[in-house]
């Protein structure tokens, strides 16, 4: 990418950050990875996001494998506050057991909800609400990717919500069934040079035989405005299941509002082994407002302002000497 582009691009994402806070310019998904961001979608902004996965899993002692198919979605929605998000997330799937161990195979089918569960969550820090170091350098490309010490300090929201199980539900422990709530805290640092680092911390099904604890650690990185990679690691134990799965995968930003992703799980235990392949997409219905700012612009006018006066220092200092 060019630098005029780098620039102008730059610009418009962390103007619209400072002034707004919550909503960007572009869509703010947390696919595909299982990680949430620890930021909202922002005010009257109506997020879809869905995927569908492979399972196939071996379980060496037990003698068993499975293979099916899931699939995942969430909807989010910013209300009253730029900080507030409300969510509605779930997981279906279906496949088949095969149990290997006598002289004929038996399968048994299923089908369920891994998870059903509704909550919301609310950003209570930003260190890079009104920060001044946060405006990006127009004289140098290379100050704008150089590490900032202030980017140790994550932003950090909590999330309170509740799982809805069904009874005899054959993917969870038994007798759990009903509804039980689920709390998480989440932070997210953002560093130069386009690298996210996100960690989740989350204890479901409370006051259950079987309360889980999770965490998830997400690290990704945008090559371009449009391309990304990322990585992550999430652990999962209770007394019914415990896991560490890896995943690795990409994004691809289509429009502004419109995403799509890939990525593999994979685990390295054979109790049971993990191996699925998902594909997903999100899209965003944009009906934001902004907010009047001290001069009387919407925080758009002032970042389309903003950028203007930006572009026209960056033409007169790219004709001169270079960064």
């Amino acid at each position: 990418m060019q630098k005029k582009q780098f620039y102008f691009f730059v610009t418009l994402l962390l103007l619209s950050f400072q002034l707004q806070a919550q909503y960007t310019e572009v869509i703010n998904s947390n696919r595909p990875g299982a990680s949430e961001s620890a930021f909202a979608v922002g005010t009257n902004v109506l997020q879809f996001e869905a995927g569908a996965f492979t399972v196939k899993e071996e379980h060496t002692p037990l003698e068993y494998d499975i293979s099916g198919f899931g699939l995942d979605f969430a909807v989010r929605y910013g209300l009253l506050f730029e900080q507030l998000e409300l969510q509605v997330n779930g997981t279906y799937q279906n496949d088949t057991q095969t149990f290997t161990s006598g002289a004929i195979p038996f399968e048994r089918d299923r089908a369920n909800f891994t998870n059903f569960t509704v909550g919301a969550k609310y950003l209570i820090f930003d260190p890079y609400k009104t920060a001044e170091e946060a405006k990006p350098n127009l004289y140098s490309y290379h100050a704008n990717r150089k590490f900032k010490w202030k980017s140790l300090i994550p932003a950090v929201s909590v999330y309170a919500g509740a799982n809805f199980d069904t009874a005899d539900n054959p993917f969870l422990a038994p007798d759990v069934e009903g509804i039980s709530p689920k709390i998480m805290l989440l932070t997210q640092h953002n560093f130069s040079g386009g690298w996210v680092f996100v960690m989740n911390f989350s204890q479901n099904r409370i006051g259950s035989d079987f309360s889980e604890f999770q965490y998830v650690l997400t690290l990704t990185h945008s090559f371009t405005p449009q391309w990304v990679v990322f990585g992550e690691t999430q652990g999962i134990n209770s007394d019914f299941y415990a896991d560490n799965i890896f995943r690795v995968g990409g994004a691809y930003l289509w429009t502004k509002d419109f995403q799509l992703d890939a990525n593999i799980a994979f685990n390295t235990k054979d109790t049971p082994s993990i191996f699925n392949i998902a594909f997903g997409a999100s899209y965003r219905l944009d009906f934001h407002k902004d907010k009047k700012i001290d001069n009387g612009n919407t925080a758009k006018d002032e970042a389309k302002r903003q950028q203007r006066k930006n572009k026209n220092k960056a033409n007169n200092f790219d004709s001169g000497m270079q960064p």
